[in-house]
């Protein structure tokens, strides 16, 4: 089973534009859609399509219409008492494929819900193969709070996987001694930030992006999963390093695709396969899920893991 926590969930509205989007001019949309979500909610549907066993632990009313949505979906929600409602982050999609995302900050959250979300996320944690810990923190919770989790769940027989940005993403960082987790899924930019490391070089070069996640998986972590946008991916682990090169993909919408890529991975850990091809199922995920529009969520139909191409790349282990 894998348990998902979405402390600062929001109900992604999507707006497909007819053009290109210009600052204040009259545009026409093409569709609008909204759709329940958040990082662990879109891994958490990502695995009730593969009939992977998931609870999404979040913040909201239990008659909330978001939890009435992943309910009527399918997903086992474990709703604990919110704050305040749940966020709408508003997402831009343009003809070729870019996208602007208008991200709100959330309720915030007291002593009190980080405690219920907590406590909800170790009730569950020993029946768990992997807990995922994803998306931003709501104002009010401490930037190091997902850091005091992962040093918590190393005392259960559950991995753990982290999927966050900006602040609580410095402060994992600067714990990996004692809360180093399974997996760590940053993009370039977050891994340049991570590393010191240059952000275009580590999104151009596969080399340069595994050599930055080689210094997290130095410090303690298990592997890093480091997606790189159309150039692929780079997984890095104790045993190698690899880099999967996508297949050709009309991209629509870049909003999931990086949750897509987690759950690929998780699911060929679920499976037994080697770390290559745990990154190949990864990038088959992500660029399947580019190719759909809005927050849309591939299912296994979507999944071309055989066009994703595999290399191993070599490491410098001395620095």
């Amino acid at each position: 089973m894998i348990v998902t926590l979405t402390p600062n969930p929001s109900i992604d509205r999507t707006v497909s534009l007819t053009s290109q989007l210009l600052r204040g001019a009259v545009l026409r949309a093409e569709s609008v859609t909204s759709q329940a979500g958040g990082k662990g909610v879109n891994i958490s549907r990502a695995a009730v399509a593969a009939g992977v066993p998931t609870v999404a632990v979040l913040p909201a009313e239990p008659e909330d219409p978001f939890v009435l949505e992943l309910i009527h979906d399918g997903i086992d929600c474990r709703p604990e008492q919110p704050t305040g409602p749940v966020r709408v982050n508003l997402t831009i999609t343009e003809p070729d494929g870019t996208t602007t995302k208008i991200n709100t900050p959330g309720a915030v959250a007291d002593e009190g819900s980080l405690e219920r979300l907590t406590k909800a996320l170790h009730d569950r944690a020993e029946s768990a193969s992997w807990v995922v810990l994803a998306g931003s923190l709501p104002p009010g919770a401490p930037a190091d709070w997902y850091a005091t989790l992962v040093a918590d769940l190393r005392r259960t027989a559950a991995k753990v996987s982290v999927d966050t940005s900006g602040e609580p993403l410095v402060a994992l960082a600067q714990h990996l001694g004692e809360a180093a987790p399974d997996l760590m899924k940053p993009n370039g930019e977050e891994l340049a930030s991570l590393t010191g490391a240059d952000g275009d070089a580590i999104e151009a070069d596969p080399a340069a992006a595994a050599a930055a996640a080689s210094v997290l998986v130095q410090r303690g972590v298990g592997a890093v999963l480091a997606t790189l946008g159309g150039s692929g991916a780079v997984l890095v682990t104790s045993e190698g390093a690899w880099h999967a090169t996508p297949p050709p993909t009309t991209v629509v919408s870049t909003v999931g695709a990086g949750d897509s890529s987690l759950f690929g991975y998780l699911l060929g850990d679920l499976r037994g396969v080697e770390p290559a091809e745990r990154l190949r199922l990864a990038v088959a995920y992500g660029s399947a899920a580019a190719g759909l529009p809005g927050t849309t969520i591939p299912t296994p139909d979507h999944i071309k893991a055989e066009l994703v191409e595999i290399r191993e790349l070599s490491l410098d282990r001395r620095n």
